[in-house]
């Protein structure tokens, strides 16, 4: 069996020896200092000014949103457009914070929506925000798309949960928007069992992403920015700060078990996206010369990580074909995430209006991935070979 996922942790064993010792000797478990910790270490590795530690990739998406709202920055029926090809909790946000989702179409090389699709949304909709979704460690043209938002007065923000590491124009995946999410779910790049990360340059919004994450109350904010808002609304004593809240928030706090396994793990970050990139490369060889796929394109991109490896037929029969020849060689596969988000019954419940979406169509209905980590084998990747090869 080729599981999607063969251990929750980097060095496993030395990781949960590690965090057996540290509970026991923790006076507190609760977010605290291990948490703050990561957060700064987290921003450094990814070149940002701020990062926020929340309890889910999908907590800090919703976090991003709350954030904009709160500070005026998006308000109630603005239209925001999306990845189609894109996870839930991308989406769901959206609804749920009174915007107007826009779906958007990916490129089949790519599976990325390039700045030409976005160009060719806003001038039928007029965006007010883009949240793209970089898929399974690829991306589209971030430097493009940046530049057009910027010139455009679009929010660009980026759900980069599946492209941790990923590199092009010499700066990572996530960078490129005004905020940027991060999971660090068991199956991703690297896992605190449960986890998520906003990464900033934007002190303003980093600010109100900590009210966001706590309540909307000021207790894990600095001293002069607590100062600046209880002068604000006349807060007179510390008494009374204990209990004021600020602004929208929700209880979306991690735990310093999240924090600590969050250290523990970026110090092997390197060394695993290295793997990953590795693995795509002998496994892009083999299926990029299979004429039965749609081909990648990821020559843009210097460096490549991701937990997964999509594969794309060109009908939903070869689909079918493979499937079961992945299957019966026992290893684990998956919809390519969640297809055309649009296809998806939530969606339809919630939203009337219909969008043409040719290529996420043929991601939802000839498209699967299976995992890709530093623990396959040379005999796993034998395998998975074998099954890229074609019919």
């Amino acid at each position: 069996m080729i599981p999607l996922m063969k251990h929750a942790f980097f060095n496993e064993f030395e990781t949960k020896k590690q965090l057996s010792e540290f509970i026991l000797r923790a006076d507190r478990l609760s977010m605290d200092t291990q948490c703050f910790e990561f957060e700064k270490q987290f921003a450094r590795f990814q070149n940002s000014r701020f990062a926020r530690l929340f309890n889910s990739g999908g907590s800090a998406n919703l976090a991003i949103l709350q954030a904009l709202k709160n500070l005026g920055r998006l308000k109630d029926g603005d239209n925001v457009g999306f990845s189609a090809l894109t996870w839930s909790t991308n989406v769901f946000p959206i609804i749920q914070m009174g915007l107007n989702p826009v779906p958007i179409d990916c490129n089949l090389d790519t599976l990325n929506v390039m700045v030409k699709d976005l160009e060719t949304v806003h001038e039928q909709k007029k965006l007010r925000a883009f949240f793209a979704t970089n898929v399974l460690g690829l991306a589209g043209d971030l430097d493009k798309i940046q530049t057009f938002c910027s010139g455009s007065d679009i929010i660009f923000l980026e759900d980069n949960c599946e492209s941790l590491g990923t590199e092009l124009c010499g700066k990572k995946t996530g960078t490129f928007g005004h905020s940027a999410s991060f999971s660090f779910f068991v199956a991703h790049h690297m896992s605190t069992i449960e986890g998520g990360m906003v990464c900033t340059n934007d002190e303003e919004m980093a600010n109100m992403l900590t009210l966001v994450r706590a309540n909307g109350w000021d207790r894990n904010l600095d001293t002069k920015r607590q100062l600046e808002l209880r002068r604000k609304y006349n807060i007179e004593s510390e008494f009374e700060a204990k209990y004021t809240f600020y602004d929208l928030g929700f209880n979306m706090r991690p735990t310093e078990i999240t924090g600590f396994l969050g250290i523990k793990q970026l110090a092997y970050l390197p060394q695993n996206i290295e793997a990953r990139e590795k693995n795509h490369h002998i496994l892009k060889a083999i299926a990029g010369a299979n004429q039965d796929f749609y081909p990648l394109a990821d020559s843009h991109l210097e460096k490549i990580s991701g937990f997964a490896y999509p594969v794309i037929c060109k009908s939903s029969d070869m689909r079918d074909k493979y499937i079961k020849r992945f299957s019966g060689a026992g290893v684990e596969i998956r919809p390519v995430i969640a297809g055309n988000m649009q296809r998806q019954p939530f969606f339809r419940k919630y939203v009337s209006e219909k969008y043409e979406l040719p290529n996420a169509n043929i991601v939802h209905g000839n498209g699967f991935y299976f995992g890709n980590y530093p623990e396959l084998t040379e005999s796993d990747l034998e395998i998975l070979k074998g099954c890229l090869t074609k019919y």
